[in-house]
Order: C-alpha cells, then structure tokens, then sequence
C-alpha cells in the first residue's frame, strides 16, 4: 500500500514552534511568579500562627491575672487594719469604710476637741482679740504681758489659721497619721448666730482631705465673761457679756440649721447610725428654755427633727461636771453630779467629760490626778446605765489668759500615754458601747491641754497617741 507525506513547511513550523516557546514562557512566568506570591500569602497564616501565642496569651494573661482581681476584696479586707489610714482618700474605698476600716483604726475613736479661736480675720473675734489673729494673740504675747513668766510655750507648726483649709489640711494628715480620727467642734452661739464657726465652715469642711476626719458638735453654751480678752481678764470675774442662754424658738432655728449645714455631712460622727450631738452646760440649756419640762420637749423636737432627715435617732451627749470649780472662767453653769433618771427625762443618751478639772482639783501631779480619774469612772460605773466614754485630759494651766493658775504637774508624754492606756483598757472592759475615747484637746493653747506639737516636748502629745492606739503598746 502506497503511504503519502504532507509537504513540510519549514516557516510555518517555526512559526508554530514560537507560538509554542512563548506560551510556555508565559505559563512559567505565571508559576514562577504564583510560586514567589504564594510565601507571602501563606506566610500570613503562619505570622497569625507565630503572632496567636500573643492574642492567646491574653486571655491566658487574664485567667493568670483574675486571681489578683478576685483578691482585691480580701486584700482590701486582710490589709485594711494597716492600710486604710494610708489610703483613706481614694473615693473608691470610702462605701466600705465603716465595715473595713473600723478594724484599721484598732477599733477605737480617738476624738480631741477642738477648740476654733485659732482663726484669723474673722471680725467677730477681734472685740476680744483685736490683731486678728484670734487666740493666737494672748499665746504669743504672753511673755510681753507677763515678763519673765513660767508660762513660754511656742507652736512647732507657728500661729496657723486654721480657717484655712490647707492648714486643715495638713493638720488631719498629722491627726490621723497619729491615731485622731474624729474632732469634736467646741461650737458657739452668742447673740442669735454662731461664733467662732469659720474653723469648721471655712476650714475643715473645705478641706480636701476632710473624708479622712469623722467629726461632730459640741454646743458650748457657757457664759461668756472677760476672760478671753486679757486686757480686761482680770477684772470682775462675774461680768457676763453673753449669758450663752437661748428660747425655744431660737433652739430651733440654730437646730435647723445645724441639721442642714453639719449633721448630715457624710463624716459627722454617728454612734449606730445616730449622729453625736454634746451639750456643755446642761443646767444653762434648761435655764434658757424655762424649765426641766419645757427643755425635755425642745430636746424631744430636736430628736424628731434629726430622725426627719433620715437618720434612726439621735445620741444626744451628757458633759459631765462632778467639782463645784470655775477654772476656766467660762463655767459658771456646770451641771454637778446630776442623777440618772434627770438625764433621761431630758433624754440624753451617753455621757463624757470635757476636762479633768471639771471633777478635781489640777493643782496636783498627774499620776495623782490619773488616780482619782480611775475613782471617777467607777463611780459612774456605779450610779448610770448609760454609757460613759472614756476621757483623758493632757493638763491644765489657764495663766496665758489671767497670769496665774493651777497647774498640773509632770503631765509628760509618758505619764499622758498611761492615762491613754487607762481609757483604752476602759472602752475594752465595755464591749457593749462604741470605743469612744474623748481627749482635751487638739489645740486649748491657753488652757495648756493640746496635741498640737511645741517647743517643750515637740510632737510628744501625739506620740503618746500613737503608741497606744495605731502602734498597739
């Protein structure tokens, strides 16, 4: 059988034999090109695989961490006794505060008076004290007055305006640093409106750090004579130039007021939720209202008035008065010994003292007058139910005002912590009560009874303080 050929063409073989070369250039440009792409894309699965550990470890880091976070309750709970005083500020701890830090504060409330004539340009203060500086000015010249006199304590911290809320400040960072955690305010009202209130109104309720210090009110409703100014303080000692004495209708306006302006400020001083209210001179108070009756149903009013506002009640506080002396020459109207039932016929609900030299003779040394301190307070154990806190005095020596006085002797640092230790180991003997102790006082320069520190014994008053009540010794 006979076979045939096609032609061969030779360019169109070589034609066909380009086309051919250049596909298969194109399709290995392709690979090539897909194979160099393709790292970069699949590099990608395998960063997020290298760069997952991270995203992962966030949650792990989380589930590591939540432990802290779940903690911090019982951090805030198991460190709270040394740590609340450090960081009471923060806002964020403060709904807690009643619950966690009262173990931080060894469960005692240390209260110190004080006493608000450290004020400066308050024009209500210059009749008695006319530079302006308030009290101030018979502290500092008490040695022009008096030349060569016993009498030359001078303020570490200077004549501070404690109207001013930076001062106040740093005297709450003192106070709570050494163990005071409450101020009780010696507040006035002479002559239908308060006295001496801008230390409270313009200084500590301004101040920033002001949640740190609980505080409440001790209406210190005394006679008002020449005692204070001492160009006149040792001229008739009967003269009254306000006689601290007050109606009904002007017991409620001042109440209104205080309820409004103070009570129902978040640190005031409450006892199981019932704000703190003291009253100085009892016998003047029932004297200005007419009557034992007539100052039981103002006091009943008040009462109402407080629970009104929403509190459970009021604890209304009994000062305390046993001596039948006039030490200061403001206490003219000291209730003596007064029965129980009389103090709950008015209503009073708990009771304290002001001062040592409210029930002995100071002109005496201090051990001594620890002694009988012991005496008062089983007495009183002995004739009220109701509770008694605990007070402790620094000393007595009222010669800045009037020249001379009695003094009380050796009150160092040292014998003032015994009398600290006496009233902690009282509150301790009395479960049953809030672990309330009174001190006299912050700062009664002129009745040389204050914490503040001075040239004699620098911050030894506050030491003691803090020895007993943060240090536990």
């Amino acid at each position: 059988m006979r076979k045939s050929f096609l032609p061969f063409n030779r360019n169109a073989f070589l034609m066909r034999f380009a086309v051919l070369s250049c596909l298969f250039v194109v399709c290995a440009s392709i690979q090539a090109k897909a194979k160099a792409e393709q790292p970069a894309k699949v590099e990608q699965p395998a960063k997020a695989r290298a760069e997952q550990p991270a995203k992962v470890e966030q949650p792990a880091k989380a589930k590591a961490e939540q432990p802290a976070r779940a903690e911090q309750p019982a951090k805030a709970k198991a460190e709270q006794p040394a740590k609340a005083r450090a960081e009471q500020p923060a806002k964020a701890e403060q709904p807690a505060k009643a619950k966690a830090e009262q173990p931080a504060k060894a469960k005692y409330d240390v209260a110190a008076y004080l006493y608000p004539a450290y004020a400066y340009n308050d024009p209500r203060l210059r009749p008695f004290w006319p530079s302006g500086m308030g009290e101030w000015e018979t502290v500092l010249t008490m040695q022009q007055r008096n030349p060569g006199h016993y009498w030359n304590r001078q303020p570490v911290w200077g004549p501070i305006n404690e109207a001013d809320p930076a001062v106040m400040e740093m005297e709450i960072e003192q106070a709570t640093r050494h163990g005071v955690n409450v101020f009780i305010f010696d507040w006035y009202w002479y002559d239908g409106r308060p006295f001496m209130e801008t230390t409270l109104t313009d200084g500590f309720l301004k101040a920033k750090n002001r949640d740190k210090m609980q505080f409440y009110l001790m209406w210190a409703n005394h006679p008002v004579g020449n005692t204070w100014d001492t160009r006149i303080s040792n001229l008739d000692p009967q003269n009254e130039i306000w006689t601290g004495r007050i109606g009904r209708e002007e017991f409620e306006r001042m109440c209104k007021r205080n309820i409004e302006l103070f009570i129902t400020q978040p640190n005031y001083y409450k006892i199981d939720g019932k704000p703190v209210f003291m009253i100085y001179e009892v016998t003047n108070f029932i004297r200005g209202m007419g009557g034992v009756e007539e100052a039981s149903k103002a006091l009943a009013w008040f009462r109402q008035e407080v629970k009104r506002a929403g509190f459970p009640d009021l604890d209304l506080q009994f000062t305390m008065h046993s001596g039948q002396f006039n030490l200061s020459g403001v206490d003219k109207e000291k209730t003596r010994r007064p029965e129980e039932t009389f103090m709950k016929q008015l209503g009073f609900n708990s009771l304290s003292h002001y001062q040592f030299a409210h029930y002995v003779w100071p002109d005496a040394e201090y051990d001594e007058l620890l002694d009988k301190t012991k005496q008062e307070w089983a007495r009183i154990d002995s004739l009220f139910t109701l509770p008694y806190y605990p007070h402790i005095s620094i000393g007595w020596d009222n010669s800045p005002r009037i020249g001379k006085s009695p003094v009380v002797k050796n009150n160092t640092p040292e014998k003032f912590a015994q009398g600290l230790r006496m009233a902690r180991d009282y509150a301790d003997r009395h479960p049953d009560r809030a672990p309330l102790i009174t001190i006299n006082s912050w700062n009664e320069w002129t009745e040389t009874s204050y914490l503040q520190p001075d040239n004699l014994y620098g911050y030894g008053y506050l030491e003691a303080v803090k020895k007993v009540f943060v240090d536990g010794e």
